[in-house]
């Protein structure tokens, strides 16, 4: 740190995985006052917690992308959120045709409609549901799914994958050591990378001999010379980000909008009575909330000062962007969810060149998946007897969400 006085910070040294997991958001508040920039011991990592630093982070020539320990242990090398240069630029042009605002526009509708149709003639003459684990969940999956190649897969069983991989990935106490505090936590993301491999390999045999219009199939042959194909090693790391945080992400963004409407009754009226008002309450939503809440890092790439805070060439930073997303100095009352909040720019989907690939296919899976719902149930009400708990540190969005509704 530079000359000025430093604040006192021994209080990080309490700091747990757990406390972060279960509400993330006053260690953070703490930070943004005190320290926008810190080292926190249980992350055994410097953390970035204000909209200016982690913006000023993700876009600065001195940094570049980096995967956090338990994110490597988890996805393995080369993960697309954790490489640079010929890799990265490779590993986006593989991704980012099929994710492009026209040609999701060509298809979003008919994948996505449907699923959310059929989910929703489950339960909408029950008068009750939990919409988390029968809707906002299934739904996400299942589109990513479809759009993987990955029909024949249960949603239930991709709910799963990604739910183990989360906790792998979010494993992230280190000792002082540098060593990973609880090295037991990645077993069952182990378990599920193998069962994972058990059902994609035998897929990746038919696609690299039969190409087809899924997603995999096009990563596997987009791009390359004629007779040649990616290498599956090389893109296993990438297909697990898309089955952790690519799934998670518009079930979580959908619920946790769900959950702020809902401490909003009026503002819920108002989006079930003009559906054109759903956009901008999922934009709240995700900001309210953010599906990847400090999921990523970048690594410095020379001696470098960012808010008062001199860095040594090769210092990690995670990117909070769900502290950021909470900011004072940039939003009033960001604690408050509110759908008329002026518009302004937030990192719910990161920024510069890591900035996520899918921010237009997730928006699109909330907005429709959103749509059919209060279509379906005008009358939607919370079942306040149950409480709403919000879970992850990672990645971060409601447990559950029990509804009720006049049939």
């Amino acid at each position: 740190m530079t000359t000025t006085e430093r604040p006192d910070l021994s209080w990080l040294d309490e700091v747990t995985m757990a406390d972060l997991e279960r509400n993330p958001y006053a260690t953070y508040e703490r930070l943004r006052a005190e320290a926008p920039l810190a080292y926190v011991p249980v992350l055994g990592s410097y953390v970035a917690s204000t909209e200016e630093v982690c913006r000023e982070i993700a876009t600065s020539p001195d940094f570049e992308a980096v995967i956090t320990p338990a994110g490597g242990r988890t996805f393995g090398h080369p993960a697309v959120i954790g490489v640079n240069g010929d890799v990265h630029a490779d590993l986006r042009t593989m991704i980012e045709p099929a994710l492009q605002p026209a040609e999701v526009d060509r298809w979003i509708e008919d994948l996505v409609r449907p699923i959310a149709r059929r989910y929703l003639e489950q339960f909408e003459a029950d008068g009750q549901a939990e919409l988390v684990a029968q809707f906002c969940e299934p739904v996400s999956v299942r589109s990513l799914g479809d759009l993987l190649g990955l029909q024949d897969v249960e949603s239930d069983k991709l709910r799963e994958w990604f739910a183990k991989l989360s906790r792998s990935f979010t494993n992230a106490a280190m000792t002082e050591d540098g060593e990973f505090a609880n090295p037991e936590g990645f077993v069952e993301g182990d378990e599920a990378k193998a069962e994972i491999r058990s059902i994609v390999d035998p897929l990746i045999d038919k696609w690299i001999a039969r190409p087809d219009d899924s997603a995999i199939s096009h990563w596997l042959h987009d791009g390359m010379p004629p007779g040649q194909t990616r290498d599956r090693e090389y893109i296993y790391p990438t297909i697990y980000v898309y089955l952790l945080g690519a799934m998670q992400e518009p079930g979580h963004g959908m619920a946790s909008t769900l959950v702020g409407l809902f401490s909003r009754p009026e503002q819920l009226e108002e989006v079930v009575d003009d559906p054109t008002l759903v956009p901008r309450a999922i934009a709240e939503g995700v900001r309210w909330t953010s599906p990847i809440w400090s999921a990523t890092a970048r690594i410095s790439t020379k001696p470098v000062t960012v808010a008062g805070v001199d860095l040594p060439e090769g210092t990690a930073v995670m990117m909070s962007y769900g502290s950021a997303n909470h900011d004072t100095g940039r939003y009033e009352a960001p604690t408050t969810y509110d759908l008329h909040r002026p518009p302004l720019p937030h990192l719910a989907f990161g920024a510069g060149n890591h900035a996520c690939a899918g921010i237009y296919f997730a928006n699109h899976t909330m907005r429709i998946a959103l749509e059919e719902l209060f279509e379906a149930i005008p009358n939607l009400e919370r079942d306040t007897r149950e409480g709403v708990e919000f879970w992850g540190w990672g990645f971060r969005g409601p447990t559950s969400l029990h509804v009720t509704w006049e049939v």
